[in-house]
């Protein structure tokens, strides 16, 4: 195959070894962005082997798996959620290695993409099975289906299936799905709690329907929570997944051989009680899909760890609850956690007769309180209608909101010691990530940072716990791939890897575009602050030239040309059409006059006697150059006067070239300026650099969480400016003088 033996080539170019890249990982890490891209543009067969990252680590970090542990995946498509399974143990300090991951898929190309996946990742012994996991489970010890400790899948939603053949029946001893009707979701479920051990767990991706549909899947439901196997279940947003639109939900459940409630297997404070998530309405909206951000799976991750009430958000809620006739074991998400956002208030006097309602300003106390905003900036209270309040004077129109808020001292103080809180906080903790190359226990110090970070920021009360823990999560996850640089290569590695990822940036080999502004890096920002002045001068430089060159080209218009004649005018090209023209008109004169004028030189050359002078001379070769000359003296009069017209733009056009090349010098001369001055760092400088970079990234997330907060508020102050500026009396006050406007008009115009 040719195409393979260009890929062998390609490849064969580069050398491929551990010690040549960033961190050990970084081959798998490419073919899953390949894998991505793909099931991108695969549609619905791309969900059908690809699981979204962002979810499949939001299921890992509940199941929690330890080194040891034996995890299993019945549908494992591209291998995933094993391959995160593994790198979880490792990122927790954890031996990769004491790990047995199994898998199974029906699909061949699937399981070639998976295999490979695998080995690319260094995962050695993953034992992959090509077949139906329904009908023909195939990872068996001693006659038996062998026990995982961990089982997570994302089955293919709503299927149909077959009872021919099917070995190992007695899986399904919670009922039978209907065969036909595409409802085998709960089969996939049924088998993962089969081969799940005594004390194991599992989670697993089910569309909706099995919360609540009847028939057979009801009984079958109705059987699992008899037996309090259910220990969460956890609403995602829509468009999640690759060719499914729909909203899918996690369970997350534990196998209970007693068939007794309450479960033995769960911890004592879930037994007999399930907690739903409704996190459907928190995600990041993509151009084709939508995403989980780190903040989002974070607070679902710790929502589900803390096992806890979140108003409108998580509830625990008890078996009773769910078996009451109410509910008849119907597990909709928003039957026990509704999202719904309040209904927008309206207050019927306030729009008639003006005022703000002072219910709808103590309703947001804890937006003013946060940012240390005291109302009276912008309400001032109605001394004969305590329950209302009027805009303050200061506020001349709606776009006067914003200024105020923004320059507003308590908030900018606010901001301030949100500042300072940070800046002590990370001193006291930037020394773990130091330590990271020995203890190479990432999920440890993130699991520290991220509870410390929520203790000094918390009392200041401008963040939840929520939006707090938010900013570390985002954070760690945008430089975890410095983190496990830093693990290998050390903070000197960090280094080398921007200046690498900068240097191919500016390079683009490939002519389709860097992936980001070179110039705009943080480490170009922060040591090449005099080089980027340079290349801004020399920017400013050819634009100024450009600038010149456009107004040359475009002044001296004709004065009777039109619109399409002006669009397209150029005075340069006119004044060169112009002197083309009239050489072209004189032509044999011209050719004439400068071979009289070559001959001259050459007679002089060889006499060694200077020019005649103007006037003088003699012989006939200077009597014919005077007279070509005098013959054609008006038209090298016109020819000079044109030319001279166009000399300034010659000489911009020079200038313009040479701050080209000037720029073209600087950007070709930038790399290696940057390798010079990083290369002239000691190690400590360079942990120095990098620590400092990590912090400016870290406040800039702070930063933009708090931005956030101020602008809910000026949104907020906008609104009601919005809704009860303008009282119903204003409204008839202006339809009065507007239709008074109109009649006088009409009066005019003889209608009157």
């Amino acid at each position: 195959d040719e195409a393979c033996k260009d890929l062998v080539r390609h490849f064969s170019r580069y050398r491929l070894r551990n010690e040549d890249f960033q961190f050990t990982d970084l081959l798998g890490s490419a073919y899953e962005f390949l894998i991505n891209m793909f099931a991108e543009s695969a549609g619905k067969k791309g969900g059908d082997f690809y699981t979204p990252r962002d979810v499949i680590r939001l299921m890992v970090r509940m199941l929690n798996p330890t080194p040891g542990m034996t995890i299993y995946d019945p549908c494992c498509g591209s291998g995933g959620m094993l391959i995160i399974s593994r790198e979880y143990i490792e990122q927790s300090g954890g031996d990769p290695t004491n790990l047995r991951l199994c898998g199974q898929v029906n699909d061949a190309s699937a399981w070639s993409i998976c295999k490979l996946n695998t080995l690319l990742h260094g995962v050695r012994g993953a034992d992959i099975r090509l077949e139906d996991t329904l009908l023909h489970p195939m990872h068996r010890e001693r006659g038996e289906l062998e026990r995982f400790d961990r089982v997570i899948a994302n089955p293919p939603f709503s299927q149909n299936y077959t009872k021919s053949n099917m070995e190992y029946p007695e899986r399904f001893r919670w009922g039978w799905c209907p065969t036909s009707g595409k409802k085998g979701d709960l089969m996939f479920a049924q088998h993962m709690l089969a081969v799940c051990k005594p004390r194991g767990m599992m989670a697993t991706v089910m569309p909706h329907g099995v919360l609540f549909r009847g028939g057979a899947e009801k009984e079958i439901r109705k059987k699992i929570l008899e037996q309090d196997l259910i220990e969460a279940v956890i609403g995602l947003p829509p468009n999640l997944f690759y060719g499914a639109g729909i909203p899918a939900c996690v369970l997350v459940m534990r196998p209970n051989l007693t068939g007794e409630s309450p479960n033995p297997n769960k911890l004592d404070a879930r037994r007999g009680r399930i907690l739903f998530i409704n996190a459907d309405a928190e995600y990041h909206s993509g151009r084709a899909q939508n995403y989980l951000r780190p903040e989002h799976i974070e607070k679902i991750a710790s929502t589900f760890e803390r096992y806890e009430d979140v108003p409108n958000y998580a509830r625990r809620v008890y078996l009773e609850e769910i078996a009451d006739p109410a509910n008849d074991f119907n597990l909709n998400i928003r039957r026990y956690v509704d999202n719904s956002p309040p209904p927008e208030p309206h207050d019927v006097r306030a729009h008639l007769l003006g005022g703000v309602p002072n219910a709808e300003i103590e309703a947001r106390r804890p937006l003013f309180d946060a940012l240390g905003f005291d109302p009276a900036n912008v309400f001032t209270p109605r001394k004969a209608d305590p329950c209302y309040q009027d805009f303050s004077a200061a506020l001349s129109d709606r776009t006067a909101i914003r200024t105020l808020v923004e320059n507003d001292t308590s908030i900018t103080n606010r901001f301030q010691a949100v500042g300072n809180a940070l800046a002590a906080w990370w001193e006291s903790h930037a020394p773990h990530l130091a330590d990271l190359p020995e203890r190479r226990n990432l999920n440890a110090v993130r699991s520290q940072f991220l509870n410390s970070f929520i203790q000094a920021l918390m009392p200041l009360g401008v963040l939840d716990r929520f939006k707090l823990a938010g900013v570390i999560a985002s954070w760690w996850t945008e430089t975890l791939p410095d983190f496990k640089t830093l693990i290998e290569n050390s903070f000197c590695g960090v280094v080398d890897g921007w200046i690498d990822a900068i240097a191919d940036a500016v390079e683009d080999e490939d002519g389709v575009g860097p992936a980001f502004d070179p110039f705009s890096h943080k480490l170009v920002l922060r040591t090449m602050a005099d080089y980027l002045l340079q290349i801004a001068d020399a920017k400013a430089e050819i634009a100024r030239l450009k600038g010149e060159k456009e107004a040359f080209e475009q002044s001296n218009p004709p004065d009777e040309a039109d619109e399409e004649e002006l669009a397209i005018w150029n005075y340069a090209k006119d004044l060169e059409r112009q002197i083309k023209e009239v050489k072209a008109e004189h032509k044999e004169a011209l050719r004439e006059l400068a071979k009289l004028e070559k001959a001259a030189a050459k007679n002089r050359s060889s006499r060694k006697v200077p020019p005649p002078r103007a006037g003088g001379g003699k012989g006939v070769g200077n009597d014919a150059l005077k007279a070509a000359r005098a013959a054609l003296k008006p038209v090298l009069d016109q020819l000079a006067v044109l030319e001279a017209a166009l000399a300034p733009y010659e000489r911009i056009k020079m200038d313009l070239a040479a701050a080209r090349a000037q720029y073209r010098e600087l950007i070709n001369a930038f790399v290696d300026e940057l390798k010079s001055r990083c290369t002239s760092m000691s190690d400590d400088e360079k942990q120095a650099l990098v620590l400092e970079l990590f912090a400016q990234d870290v406040k800039a997330s702070l930063n933009a969480a708090v931005s956030d907060n101020r602008q809910e508020l000026v949104k907020f102050v906008e609104n009601l400016w919005e809704k009860y500026r303008e009282t119903l009396k204003d409204l008839r006050s202006d339809r009065a003088a507007l239709e008074g406007h109109l009649n006088r008009i009409l009066e005019v115009m003889g209608y009157g």
